[in-house]
């Protein structure tokens, strides 16, 4: 096999808690994260030496009026990934990467960490260096937190620094639909790590992780919206004031609850199905006044 075509899926973070920092300097988490399908595209073509990464395309996205480019090719994700498991493997050939990004970047849908684990489980394949997936994600975190859950796939509950993974049996019979809206702001993780302040932010009630779980189990999103959270929203509010009034017109238009997943930009709020996602999605880009992309995703 010379070429292999996979997609990566987008996450969304159903419920964050920040558990407090690290010695060396990480945070301790715990959160509840959903692979959806929004997806970038990555081929993989095997080269007899090197490594790069290359954008198949200008980055653009419907309701942004601007191009999104990638960072340096050997600051991606996928790079980095790919010389990890040559190094690692001892695989005497290279890759050449096509990237096609149809995530936001920047957005806290975690497109830069699916790529990454797209291209290991790819990789795996393609070289035949037939690592476990356990080996896999002891790779992942080496690049990113949120790189092992995306490996594993499915609902999982994610802890520590994201090595500690519990899959959580969503019952899939009563699909999960939800609206997602990015107003174009590329937010840095790290910066808003470094702005997070633990005992300023206001602590769940103790039922929300659980009613989190127990509606993805049972297949009840009423449930599931009960429990939202993330303890990084205000952070980032504050920084992003335009996240709030999103947020504001969103709950006008009658969203059931609005969430910011990871980090941001992005903001999602669950509905009943496709069209009723696609009929919110229209209001708020007629009373918002700046430019967003909107996207309505189920769950997978």
């Amino acid at each position: 096999m010379q070429r292999m075509e996979i997609q990566a899926p987008a996450k969304i973070n159903l419920f964050l808690d920040i558990l407090g920092k690290r010695p060396d300097g990480y945070h301790n988490i715990k959160s509840i994260v959903l692979p959806i399908s929004v997806y970038d595209r990555i081929v993989l073509e095997n080269h007899p030496d090197g490594i790069e990464t290359v954008a198949a395309r200008d980055i653009q996205l419907p309701g942004i009026p601007w191009t999104m480019t990638l960072c340096r090719p050997e600051d991606n994700l996928t790079t980095r990934a790919a010389r990890l498991l040559k190094e690692v493997t001892g695989h005497p050939g290279g890759v050449r990467i096509v990237l096609e990004k149809s995530i936001p970047i920047g957005a806290g849908l975690g497109g830069g960490s699916s790529d990454a684990a797209a291209v290991l489980k790819g990789l795996n394949t393609l070289w035949e260096t037939s690592l476990s997936q356990d080996r896999l994600i002891s790779l992942g975190i080496r690049l990113g937190c949120d790189i092992p859950a995306l490996i594993h796939g499915g609902s999982l509950c994610m802890e520590g620094v994201g090595e500690q993974l519990t899959p959580i049996r969503r019952h899939t019979q009563n699909p999960l639909w939800l609206l997602l809206v990015y107003p174009g702001l590329a937010v840095s993780t790290t910066d808003i790590y470094a702005r997070y302040k633990t005992g300023l932010t206001s602590t769940p009630p103790a039922d929300k992780f659980h009613q989190v779980v127990s509606g993805l189990e049972q297949g009840v999103p009423a449930q599931v919206a009960a429990g939202l959270y993330n303890a990084l929203q205000a952070t980032v509010c504050r920084k992003y004031p335009l996240l709030e009034l999103i947020k504001n017109k969103l709950e006008s238009a009658g969203a059931l609850a609005v969430q910011l997943t990871g980090s941001g930009s992005t903001l999602y709020t669950l509905v009943q199905d496709a069209d009723q996602g696609h009929a919110l999605g229209r209001r708020l880009r007629k009373s918002i006044g700046c430019p967003a992309w909107t996207c309505v995703a189920q769950a997978i």
